[in-house]
């Protein structure tokens, strides 16, 4: 995926294999952290960057078993380091 590239939800969801209703939920829940940009008709649109935090989410909520709560808190130690 080229560095200017930006694809929609559904495109996102295919890539990192998590679903739409998820991504919507984690953008709420991770809202610091996941920002997908929108449209002016408000469509999400990801960025590569926000392709890699879809998947550092993925990663810490269903690999290594976090909680919303624990992940949230496990990404704010990480920045703070």
């Amino acid at each position: 995926m080229k560095s200017s590239q930006v694809v929609s939800i559904k495109t996102a969801s295919e890539i990192t294999g998590v679903e739409i209703h998820t991504l919507r939920y984690w953008e709420r829940e991770f809202a610091g952290y996941l920002n997908p940009v929108r449209t002016t008709g408000g469509q999400r649109r990801y960025r590569p960057d926000d392709i890699q935090a879809v998947l550092v989410l993925k990663k810490l909520l269903r690999e290594q078993m976090f909680s919303i709560a624990g992940a949230r808190k496990h990404l704010a130690d990480s920045r703070a380091a």
